[in-house]
């Protein structure tokens, strides 16, 4: 790495930008070619590893001298997490070629932390920072297979003593790194009285449990991410001090949904890198692969296949940019944003590989070689719709906010401002203590709304756009009026199949106003020629529309032309299918 690198990456010289495309570009360096057979973190180890039910030996250990814990780390304690966009665009890279190496290494370690630089101690965050800087690993424990998403029911107990201190007894199951965390965040019974304020969160340091009163439970095997360690803790009656309590004593369930709007904000957008590596690699397949005599890729339905994945790509990186720029410039609204951000992103990302490898072909099954890689993201990616922030438990975070959203925010509201859709610009510091459970505010429909009125019509691709963004806006409208007529009971979940489709319906219309968002400050910026033009708006923002059961007249030509041309230009100059158009290695 140059000497200018490490200044920007230090803080020396330059701006937040400088200091992300620094660190991205050393990361991408170091991890070399990926095509490449014989480095031994290219896909065909990575392969190897998985195959062998391992986390890569050397992917941990080229993360270990690239120090990506510091990543998830504040700045005043010394790591370098100081935006959560920049975080999403660094772990990319580590997902763009192993999920199981970006979640067992690291991503783990971000789920736990944020529980700690939200409301811990100034002496819990040094001792968490200090473990992580270290090259330790954090765990957070949720789960109870016995009652998955249902945190409230959670038996796991820490019985407040007497004298002070905790006394932990239960188990925790299907953890990521249990049996090598040097810390694990707890989430515990802390009462036996029902209701949400009878749960806390402990920090707990492995050197603090009595080796006696604690058995760490076997592996589990996974379908997806086979190399990643996921165990449990079974206490025994083992006592820890009082600091270990995080935030305040029944604050539990209140930390954890607030934890959650980072997490969900993030996590999604890391794994785009996985998707972007599955169209490279059918993309590839498809230019070489002859078939009628013609290529593959030149075949109208491969053609529009592929494609519709760039889109996708698009679409996903416009939801996610404005879910993580949101946790700085909106705290307030971030609830529901990140719920829709971590319900509809994998969901976009997980049927665009399913259609992917309807063009891959019998190819897809094939484990190894070079298209070996496809069929592991495939198995991968779905992982991420599971866990204590699934896809339903998403959906059950949003639909009891449509109805105040739609009494107090929806055609009411100001528009975000500009800086929530710049894929570049600076943010403020992460306000931690600004997170709300909920608002009933929401200025990004708001700026769809706003936009629509404001949109050129002089070529005809500004055209559909206009026709597209009002359409959106009709079906804000109606969903607005069905939102309305919710009953109590269809506000919980327990709500009907309608509530959890109007979720739905919901975080389709915010991705729309992304991309809306995202098209007209780049065209504002002038500074990123394809993101500037109206093309790919106007075809995502159809692809989107046709998702919500319209049918539509086909877009300009011209929108499939440029789209097709740029999909093709960043496969040939080996750039990322993302927002950023970040150069790779190989």
């Amino acid at each position: 790495m140059t000497t200018d690198a490490v200044a920007l990456i230090a803080g020396g010289r330059g701006d937040q930008e400088d200091r992300a495309a620094a660190r991205v570009a050393e990361i991408e360096a170091a991890l070399g070619d990926p095509w490449d057979p014989a480095n031994p973190v290219g896909f065909s180890r990575l392969l190897e590893a998985d195959e062998a039910g391992e986390l890569s030996d050397a992917g941990e250990k080229a993360l270990d001298t690239l120090g990506l814990n510091a990543e998830f780390v504040p700045v005043a304690y010394g790591g370098r997490l100081e935006r959560i966009d920049t975080l999403v665009r660094v772990l990319r890279q580590v997902f763009r070629r192993d999920v199981a190496l970006g979640l067992g290494y690291g991503v783990t370690s971000f789920m736990a932390s944020v529980n700690v630089w939200t409301a811990g101690s100034d002496e819990q965050r040094r001792r968490l920072a200090g473990v992580l800087l270290d090259g330790g690993r954090a765990s957070v424990a949720y789960h109870e297979l016995a009652h998955g998403n249902d945190f409230v029911r959670n038996e796991f107990e820490a019985v407040p003593l007497p004298g002070g201190g905790f006394r932990l007894h239960g188990a925790k199951q299907v953890i990521n790194n249990a049996a090598r965390a040097q810390a694990w965040l707890l989430f515990s019974r802390t009462d036996q009285a029902p209701g949400s304020r009878s749960h806390s969160v402990l920090m707990v340091e492995r050197d603090q449990v009595d080796p006696e009163r604690l058995r760490i439970l076997p592996r589990y095997q996974s379908v997806g991410v086979r190399g990643c360690l996921l165990g449990g803790l079974d206490f025994d009656h083992a006592e820890v001090p009082a600091g270990a309590l995080v935030g305040e004593l029944g604050q539990g369930v209140e930390l954890a949904l607030r934890s959650f709007q980072i997490t969900r904000s993030a996590v999604p957008g890391m794994a785009l890198g996985a998707t972007d590596t599955a169209l490279r690699t059918v993309l590839g397949f498809a230019r070489e692969r002859t078939l009628y005599r013609k290529p593959v890729a030149d075949i109208p339905h491969a053609r529009a296949t592929l494609r519709n994945a760039f889109l996708d790509l698009l679409i996903s990186d416009s939801l996610s940019l404005v879910g993580t720029r949101a946790v700085h410039l909106l705290p307030e609204e971030t609830s529901v944003y990140a719920s829709a951000v971590k319900y509809l992103v994998p969901k976009l990302l997980s049927e665009a590989m399913n259609d992917l490898s309807i063009v891959l072909g019998a190819r897809f099954y094939v484990r190894e070689g070079e298209h070996g890689i496809f069929q592991k993201h495939l198995r991968d990616l779905p992982v991420l719709s599971l866990g204590h922030a699934g896809s339903a438990a998403c959906q059950a975070t949003i639909i009891p906010q449509l109805p105040r959203l739609a009494r107090r925010s929806w055609f009411q509201e100001e528009p975000a401002p500009a800086e929530l859709f710049q894929v570049r610009g600076d943010l403020p510091e992460l306000p931690f203590s600004r997170l709300t459970l909920a608002s009933g505010r929401d200025s990004l429909s708001a700026s769809l709304v706003a936009a629509v009125h404001e949109l050129p019509d002089r070529t005809p691709e500004e055209t559909a756009i206009q026709r597209l963004a009002l359409l959106l806006m009709d079906e804000l409208r109606q969903l607005q009026e069905q939102s309305l007529e919710l009953s109590l009971e269809d506000r919980t979940a327990l709500a009907s199949p309608t509530s959890f489709a109007l979720a739905d319906r919901y975080t389709v219309l915010l991705a729309g106003a992304a991309v809306l968002g995202v098209w007209r400050q780049a065209a504002a910026e002038g500074a990123d020629a394809f993101l500037a033009d109206p093309a790919w708006a106007a075809a995502a923002l159809d692809r989107l529309l046709r998702r919500l059961g319209h049918r539509l007249p086909d877009p300009p030509a011209s929108c499939e032309e440029r789209v097709q041309q740029e999909l093709t230009r960043r496969f040939e100059e080996r750039r990322s299918f993302d927002l950023y158009d970040t150069p790779l290695a190989g």
